[in-house]
């Protein structure tokens, strides 16, 4: 069940995006992985920001069909949405991808992260992806789906355009990194990675949401950012939650209107020499 917008849980401070139910209804293409894979029955696989770990628990259906039972570990920092009960293969703990547990070191033969964009700066990122390279085991593979926060492509309209200037200006007082794409590679290489690639898939956003998302869905995504918004008087842009609320249904409109609306996400793998 999501949680009521007057009762948005929020993991962290530095996390701009509400971890409650509605967040984990975004699109994702049909692909669980893109990683080039030969997992063998016990090879541990992390889920590194697992949420309700459904992609661990599809991920692990997937591999059983081919009958491959992998040990999937599943992290995140806090367990609001954590399944009450799942198979025994999958395990859930708290814990943080910047700081992760010293015996798990090369221990893992695939980890997986997705959509961290808007909880991390430059200093949490390095944290990252040098952990998520300890943790695995040479040979294994890390892969990171990312939403490209810097090329933006939904701002067809006043309400839109509005909604995008926003949100730069509170990207920029949280530090974050908006352009993942050449950013993460760059950074996978000075850690040690190799094999590094970056594939970048356009949705669309509009009325039908056909090969994307609907823009009522979309409008979504960025309401559950109301709060931090407010807390953070609105950027000096918007004054109330009122106009805020005004600002997204507007820009919705604009989306149902537009043929040219949409968002960019790359998946970035590499190996672990």
């Amino acid at each position: 069940m999501a949680v009521p917008n007057h009762a948005r849980y929020y993991a962290s401070k530095q996390y701009l995006l509400p971890a409650d139910e509605l967040e984990t209804t975004r699109a994702f293409d049909n692909k669980l992985s893109l990683a080039p894979l030969d997992l063998q029955t016990g090879d541990r696989v992390l889920e590194s920001a697992a949420g309700t770990g459904v992609w661990a628990l599809e991920f692990s259906e997937q591999n059983k069909q081919n009958g491959v039972t992998p040990d999937i570990e599943c992290i995140d920092i806090c367990d609001k949405q954590y399944p009450a009960t799942h198979p025994t293969n999958i395990h859930f703990s708290l814990h943080s991808v910047v700081d992760l547990p010293t015996e798990w070191a090369g221990t893992f033969s695939y980890a997986h992260q997705r959509l961290l964009i808007l909880a991390m700066n430059d200093s949490l990122w390095r944290k990252a992806i040098g952990e998520l390279f300890r943790v695995l085991s040479p040979g294994g593979w890390v892969e990171l789906i990312e939403h490209d926060a810097k090329h933006t492509s939904y701002g067809v309209g006043p309400y839109s355009n509005k909604l995008v200037s926003l949100l730069y200006v509170m990207y920029a007082e949280k530090e974050v990194v908006g352009d993942l794409g050449v950013y993460l590679p760059k950074l996978c290489e000075e850690v040690g990675f190799v094999d590094i690639r970056c594939e970048a898939r356009r949705v669309s956003i509009g009325r039908s949401g056909e090969n994307g998302y609907p823009s009522g869905e979309w409008r979504d995504v960025w309401k559950g950012m109301k709060q931090p918004l407010m807390n953070a008087g609105g950027c000096s842009l918007v004054r109330t939650e009122e106009e805020y609320e005004e600002l997204l249904e507007g820009a919705t409109r604009e989306w149902d209107d537009s043929n040219e609306a949409g968002t960019t996400f790359y998946t970035i793998l590499a190996r672990k020499p």
